[in-house]
């Protein structure tokens, strides 16, 4: 979220902000998108549950059966699922696990940071480094 708008901002690259990223026509309606996400989405949690309930039974990616977990680790799908390799160890589960809610935290705080003052954290970043001592967030909420 934090990397597009920084690059738009500099002018890499020419893509709507992520606040106005709904009101862009794509290739497909949303509807569509949604159920392409959902049965993408069923099938991986659907493996993993089946290996959760017969361990070893999906350890074997379908697209590349060369691609096997241990028999001790619980399915993850990797393969396609997993095109960069990411390492799958359980010490990473666990890190995903115990950063999944300051992630959403980190976007709640950037979409009231946008209602509330209707600029993106980039923009409020931006603004600051340009003058740090007078545009503060005290500053800004004395504004309001």
């Amino acid at each position: 979220m934090l990397i597009p708008d920084l690059l738009k901002k500099i002018g890499v690259i020419n893509v709507p902000a992520w606040y106005d990223a709904g009101k862009v026509k794509y290739f497909a309606p949303a509807s569509t998108a949604f159920v392409i996400k959902f049965i993408l989405f069923h099938y991986v949690e659907v493996r993993r549950w089946q290996d959760i309930k017969y361990p070893g039974s999906v350890n074997a990616n379908p697209f590349n059966t060369k691609l096997t977990l241990l028999p001790s680790e619980v399915g993850y799908p990797g393969g396609i699922f997993n095109p960069f390799n990411f390492p799958t160890s359980l010490e990473y589960k666990k890190k995903e696990i115990a950063n999944g809610p300051l992630s959403m935290l980190a976007f709640l705080s950037f979409v009231i940071q946008h209602n509330i003052i209707g600029k993106s954290p980039v923009d409020n970043l931006f603004t600051h480094l340009i003058d740090p001592w007078h545009n503060t967030i005290i500053q800004t909420l004395q504004g309001l």
